[in-house]
């Protein structure tokens, strides 16, 4: 192990996941610095506008096992990498590794937009390209390609849409069918980042995938889809660390 060190904005847990192929599974999180998008509605900017800079640490994976095993003990044997966008850093299969050698499961989000050969390592890969609510424009070749070589190796993993509205659910629904063999998932967005209180938040939560479901029960190019809330949102609202 070559000790490369890793830029680290929060350790935390064990926590529920709250989104995507592994919703509901007790978890650790990591979460990195940086990324090379800028969406919108980021519920995780401080990641990337600069606004959390001084929280950065650089660790490496002995450093990040170390630190997730005083917060949580004996009592996890699985990992959330997130971001930010993880695939920006090379080497971090390297803490994929080490979780691993510790019998620890790994899942890792990504927007799909950067390949790393660590990919292959990872227990539940989820790749989530930005609608165009986002404000993003997703890179299709590098997506096609990155789908393509998980499939030859017929790895686990999934495809996630956020979705705030109807070209979202648009945008979704050619995702689906452009990558048909890939499960598949839409997740209702949350758009009011600024609320403090989760009593008050939750029932707009509750609305918008009320929406999302009865959006997608009717749709015809969105046959094999998991529909999703927000579940951390449901019960936390939009505090961090969670």
């Amino acid at each position: 192990m070559s000790g490369a060190r890793f830029p680290v904005m929060e350790l935390f847990g064990p926590t529920v996941q709250g989104e995507g192929m592994v919703i509901g599974r007790k978890t650790m999180f990591v979460r990195t610095a940086g990324c090379d998008y800028s969406c919108s509605w980021c519920d995780s900017a401080f990641t990337w506008d600069g606004s959390g800079k001084a929280d950065i640490r650089m660790m490496n994976a002995q450093d990040i096992y170390e630190e997730l095993y005083k917060l949580g003990g004996e009592t996890f044997a699985h990992v959330t990498v997130s971001g930010g966008n993880p695939a920006l850093l090379p080497q971090l299969g390297e803490l994929i590794d080490l979780l691993h050698s510790r019998g620890i499961g790994v899942a890792l989000e990504t927007q799909g937009s950067r390949w790393q050969d660590w990919f292959w390592r990872i227990d539940e890969l989820t790749l989530s390209p930005k609608p165009p609510s986002s404000g993003m424009v997703t890179d299709w070749a590098a997506l096609d390609s990155i789908v393509a070589r998980l499939t030859e190796r017929k790895r686990l993993f999934s495809l996630k849409v956020v979705v705030f509205g109807d070209s979202d659910l648009e945008y979704a629904a050619g995702v689906h069918e452009r990558y048909a063999h890939v499960p598949f998932y839409v997740q209702a967005g949350n758009d009011r980042l600024w609320e403090t209180e989760p009593e008050r938040l939750l029932p707009y939560l509750l609305e918008r995938y009320r929406w999302l479901i009865d959006r997608v029960m009717p749709h015809p190019r969105l046959r094999q889809v998991h529909v999703l809330p927000q579940l951390h949102t449901w019960i936390w609202g939009n505090k961090k660390g969670v």
